[in-house]
């Protein structure tokens, strides 16, 4: 079952068959596939990693269904409650939300650089740390979009670095999300 585009070429993508597993758990929690699969939670589904293989499924395609899952699963999970003492109030919502930014960055998977070139790792963990600090709000000195933006990286040459324009392509997405921080 092809679910999601593959990559192309002999590149990494997920791999098919736990991204298959993980989401007919999802499906059964949901009531939409085999109700004999274990349940899972949404936040299951924001700690889930995929091991990588080539031919696998796009990063990106997986990881969008798999954030508006994780709207699903917690929107179930709060329809049998509803005192008006615990109904969300709009800030706590926000937080919510971004807390579910700071998940994803924590759990985006970078594929290496080719030809051994790439972005310096260190650099990009350290810079993604910040921003889930951000995220999250537990910094004094918080990133933000602008400097997201504008934030230049060492690159690596014959050895260990995450490929530049999944590096970019992510932080774009993320520099749009820090501007609704502020």
């Amino acid at each position: 079952m092809n679910r999601f585009p593959r990559v192309m070429g002999m590149r990494s993508g997920y791999d098919p068959v736990e991204v298959d597993t993980l989401i007919g758990r999802i499906e059964s929690t949901l009531g939409r596939g085999s109700h004999a699969m274990e349940p899972v939670t949404a936040d299951d589904v924001r700690r889930a990693t995929f091991r990588t293989r080539r031919g696998g499924y796009q990063e990106t395609a997986v990881d969008f269904a798999l954030e508006a899952f994780v709207v699903a699963l917690e929107t179930q999970a709060k329809r049998p409650v509803r005192l008006a003492m615990a109904e969300p109030t709009g800030d706590m919502l926000r937080e919510e939300w971004f807390e579910t930014q700071a998940a994803r960055v924590e759990r985006v998977a970078f594929r290496s650089g080719r030809m051994g070139t790439g972005y310096n790792e260190d650099e990009i963990d350290a810079f993604l740390d910040r921003i889930v600090a951000t995220l999250r709000g537990t910094t004094d000195y918080p990133v933000t979009g602008k400097e997201v933006r504008e934030a230049r990286f060492s690159t690596v040459l014959l050895r260990a670095g995450y490929l530049i324009a999944d590096v970019d392509a992510f932080l774009a997405g993320i520099a749009d999300v820090l501007d609704q921080r502020a």
